[in-house]
């Protein structure tokens, strides 16, 4: 309208009626524009900017123990005593819901259980320590997923689907929520496994760059050995690094503002910073001598077979009370046991048991635990047929992960399998239900954690996933 229209005899409801065609426009311009800020999670967020999450969160960080090979649940967690009734006679399909007629032998437990604590938490003998914790823990039995090879279940477990090339849960959960330690990394891998989609089980995938990872070792690398690569300049002072820095970033600046929008260049930037602000931090944390005496016991570091698995925990720890938000740590290539799962299981649980337990009794004293989520965990579990004698296949059928601390129920154990632990026959969890609650116990929502990719938006849990709130206190 033409502002010549109005004279100093128009009626406010003349005014009305005639500026009445502009609201629409007043109320589109408001809609888009929030459109515009839902779209916007594809922004690099700082490592040292706490995003806010979509919910209220029960824990700020995860600590994931990853028994790398798919540790036997019939063997540790989940006791069948059918299977020792019925050791050496074929498994039918019929008994456990498979069409298969014939599924194999059936290998009995070697291993005695127990109940342990006031919640009586069925355990094997191969956990004395962590035993002591069992009222920390929520036993969940009735895992399953896809992938009966190794490489597929990994990225699964890792990134929630073996198709393309996915960011993975700890990139996930770095770019929903930031760091809370400007010099940190908001996601720490200690020991990666190199093999079985190697980098993609930290990667970023189409992720803003500084969600990737940092990598500590690897799983075939003593922790006490690993370094972290460039982390000390032994020519140059910091004043001189930051004045080169400095002149890089410079022409890095000038290259984003010609190109407008690069995440490239833009994830480079922010790894640069944070890589020179690491220099002042991580060395320190690294850094075991400056431990008391009483707690490298705890853990078992300096004995065997515990050191190197106790030194890893023990890091877990103190980056977790320093803001890092997701933290893994993973034993090598060790629990595949296709032959000899007794005395494998004997070795694996004797490097682990002790350093575990050490952990979760550390952060309970430290007061970390309550808002810290311990998950602990292989690919898949074991076959409750023979393989080779004296071993047991891989089984992505059903197995058992636990949680502790975080806002999970401790005390608790959900779901159930069959009689000779085969498929899940009560409240079955997928790894995209898991991966959903654990984004739901760190305040997001799975469903609204998404990013615009190929024309498309991906989220960890694709489109499936469902939060398993039973298991939350």
């Amino acid at each position: 309208m033409n502002c010549n229209q109005f004279n100093y005899s128009t009626t406010r409801r003349d005014m009305l009626r005639a500026c009445a065609c502009g609201f629409g426009q007043v109320a589109l311009s408001a809609i888009t524009g929030r459109h515009a800020l839902a779209a916007a999670p594809n922004r690099a967020l700082k490592p040292s900017t706490p995003n806010i999450p979509h919910l209220n969160p029960r824990a700020k960080r995860i600590i994931f123990l990853f028994m790398w090979g798919g540790p036997s649940h019939v063997d540790l967690f989940d006791p069948k005593k059918h299977l020792n009734e019925n050791a050496g006679k074929q498994l039918s399909g019929k008994d456990v819901g498979s069409d298969r007629e014939k599924l194999g032998e059936i290998l009995g437990s070697p291993f005695q259980f127990a109940q342990h604590g006031e919640s009586g938490i069925w355990m094997s003998e191969l956990f004395p320590n962590l035993a002591r914790h069992a009222d920390k823990l929520c036993v969940v039995r009735s895992i399953h997923t896809e992938g009966q090879a190794h490489g597929e279940a990994l990225l699964r477990l890792h990134t929630g689907q073996a198709n393309l090339v996915r960011p993975s849960v700890g990139a996930w959960v770095s770019y929903g929520l930031g760091c809370e330690n400007e010099n940190l990394p908001a996601f720490i891998t200690i020991s990666p496994p190199r093999g079985h989609g190697g980098v993609q089980n930290y990667g970023n995938a189409f992720l803003p760059a500084l969600h990737q990872g940092t990598s500590i070792g690897s799983a075939e690398i003593p922790i006490s050995k690993a370094v972290i690569h460039n982390l000390v300049n032994s020519r140059l002072n910091a004043s001189l690094q930051r004045s080169q820095l400095d002149l890089i970033q410079s022409l890095n600046q000038k290259h984003l503002r010609n190109a407008k929008v690069d995440q490239g260049i833009e994830g480079l930037i922010d790894s640069y910073e944070l890589a020179f602000r690491m220099q002042s931090t991580m060395p320190q944390i690294m850094n075991l001598d400056n431990e008391p005496k009483k707690t490298l016991d705890l853990y078992g570091v300096g004995s065997e077979p515990t050191d190197n698995f106790a030194r890893q925990c023990l890091l877990a720890r103190k980056f977790a009370e320093r803001g890092v938000r997701y933290i893994q740590v993973s034993t090598d290539y060790t629990w595949d046991h296709h032959q000899k799962v007794k005395q494998g299981h004997i070795d694996e649980s004797a490097k682990v048991d002790q350093p575990i337990a050490g952990l979760l009794e550390d952060l309970d004293q430290r007061g970390l635990l309550e808002d810290t989520l311990v998950l602990w965990g292989g690919e898949f579990g074991r076959t409750p047929m023979v393989e080779n004698g004296d071993g047991r296949n891989h089984h992505p059928q059903a197995f058992t992960m636990w949680l502790a601390g975080g806002g999970v129920r401790g005390g608790l154990t959900y779901g159930t399998t069959d009689d000779f632990g085969y498929h899940p026959v009560e409240h079955p969890v997928h790894m995209h239900d898991l991966h959903a609650t654990l984004l739901y116990s760190l305040g997001l929502d799975h469903k609204q954690l998404t990013f615009r990719h190929a024309g498309r938006d991906f989220r960890l849990t694709d489109v499936y996933g469902e939060v398993v709130h039973d298991i939350l206190a």
